[in-house]
């Protein structure tokens, strides 16, 4: 791919981009990337995917806060002041951040990069992030801010005071986002859908048979809402062990974690924690009967493709507005299911109102966003038709009530079978299900690889280098795009209890 770039004949520390230009033909972008840190998992895979795509046609370089204590796919730099907020941190002002990124990016190009890509600039997880942005740009670096969180969904405490970046480049990974923003004053020129690719698991590499296991493979964060899939547990139909792979990070995430094994513990349940740390990944899926998903919400989605390309069936909670994409593009995903309901009666309904009212009020004064409390009203009318709610509405003590109403009685268990017949259909035909999942693992073949990947890749880094934009975000329509009181889950807005 033959790109026509702008070089930098000549630069000076307070005018990166000088007036004396020359252009120049050549095949090789320089990519610089930003990340808060390049410890495993999460945003950081995504970064190393992307890298590894870029290899063959571009130069890149990555500048974080906190290096990798593995190997990286290319050069790294520390860059003090770009990590995650903390009481050193404080002793780094945005303008000598900025002139550390400049001074990095200029010893490894000597006319400078031509795109800085930037991951997940919309969580204040450091707070002169958004400035040291906004000095870059003004010193005429390129900038391509992609969006994996928004703190407008379920994060008040994570959200910036400031204005976020305006005329530079975003990228998304979903088309619910994509929508949002366009309705947030983003516009169609300067907003770009980058969805990730998959990296396969390799069935071939060694035989496993099945096991009397059924996987969750994620970090058990309370939005993966570990409740319901330990209440799917209760309806294998043979008994199978649940399995859940990694522990979370986060002190939130760590006390409702303990929460549930605890409860598991007290109940006798047949689950089983942290498999992941002392087991092979890819072994654990191969072996597994089939995978669940009970997230109540996601940014890409991996577990809707990653189980196809392991020819293991995928079980559980389908989130629509996430897998329209996927669907588009030839995923059928229609046997899982869009809510799970329970009786209101099993946790009381003026108790759940309470608590769920307080919970929306109290981020929205966060955000000092206004809400119409008839709208309130009206949405939980909705919510709790025929006097049922859905359970990844639920948080913590809710759901431990549900499972416990079910653990007590055989003719609690049968009336949610009626309510949810789902939890009653055999799984053993779908796991014979051979063209499902042949076609969903060529679908994911053929629209998440490595190729199709860089082409896109390439294709928005050519664009941001030819195509100035101007526009901002309007953070008023953007939280009104999030709050969406029909899906308001006290999983994602509350905080734990017990």
């Amino acid at each position: 791919m033959i790109i026509i770039l702008v070089i930098i004949t000549s630069c000076e520390r307070n005018n990166i981009f000088s007036s004396n230009i020359d252009v120049t033909i050549t095949n090789l972008m320089k990519i610089a990337f930003i990340h808060y840190h390049l410890k495993k998992g999460g945003v950081t895979t995504v970064l190393k995917h992307q890298v590894e795509a870029l290899k063959e046609g571009c130069e890149v370089l990555v500048l974080s806060g906190e290096l990798s204590d593995s190997s990286f796919p290319a050069d790294a730099v520390h860059i003090p002041g770009l990590g995650y907020d903390s009481q050193s941190q404080k002793e780094y002002k945005p303008e000598k951040v900025a002139d550390n990124i400049i001074k990095a990016v200029f010893s490894k190009w000597k006319n400078g990069c031509d795109v800085l890509h930037v991951h997940n600039p919309m969580l204040a997880k450091n707070t002169n992030l958004l400035k040291i942005l906004k000095i870059l740009q003004k010193k005429g670096i390129k900038l391509f801010l992609q969006i994996h969180d928004f703190a407008e969904d379920g994060r008040p405490l994570s959200c910036f005071s400031e204005k976020y970046v305006s005329d530079c480049h975003y990228g998304v990974i979903n088309s619910r986002d994509y929508n949002i923003l366009l309705k947030s004053g983003l516009k169609k020129q300067g907003l770009h859908k980058i969805f990730n690719t998959i990296e396969p698991i390799d069935f071939d590499k060694k035989k496993s048979c099945a096991k009397d296991y059924v996987l969750y493979p994620i970090r058990a964060i309370r939005r993966k809402n570990i409740g319901e899939a330990i209440l799917l547990s209760l309806f294998f139909q043979n008994n199978e062990t649940l399995i859940i792979t990694l522990p979370p990070n986060s002190i939130s995430d760590i006390i409702s974690y303990v929460g549930w094994k605890n409860f598991v513990s007290k109940n006798n349940l047949d689950v089983e924690f942290e498999a992941g740390l002392k087991n092979d990944f890819s072994e654990l899926v191969l072996s597994a009967k089939f995978i669940i998903t009970t997230s109540i919400t996601e940014g890409f989605g991996f577990s809707f493709l990653e189980p196809w390309t392991a020819k293991k069936i995928l079980l559980g909670r389908k989130l629509p507005d996430i897998c329209h994409d996927f669907e588009k593009n030839g995923i059928r995903l229609d046997h899982l299911y869009d809510k799970l309901v329970v009786p209101l009666e099993w946790i009381g309904k003026n108790k759940f109102y309470e608590v769920w009212k307080a919970c929306i009020l109290r981020n929205c004064s966060l955000f000092n966003f206004k809400i119409d409390e008839e709208k309130i009203q009206e949405s939980f009318t909705k919510i709790t038709g025929n006097n049922n709610i859905d359970f990844g509405l639920l948080y913590e003590p809710f759901q431990k009530q549900i499972i416990s109403h079910i653990l007590s009685s055989k003719n609690k268990a049968k009336k949610l079978i009626m309510l949810n017949p789902h939890l009653s259909r055999p799984a053993n035909g779908l796991l014979n299900n051979n063209e499902l999942i042949q076609n969903n693992m060529n679908a994911v073949f053929n629209n998440y690889n490595k190729t199709t990947y860089r082409k896109n890749l390439l294709e928005i880094y050519s664009k941001i280098i030819n195509n100035s934009v101007n526009q901002s975000i309007d953070k008023n329509i953007l939280l009104s795009g999030f709050i969406n009181l029909e899906q308001f889950s006290l999983l994602k807005w509350n905080d734990y209890a017990e």
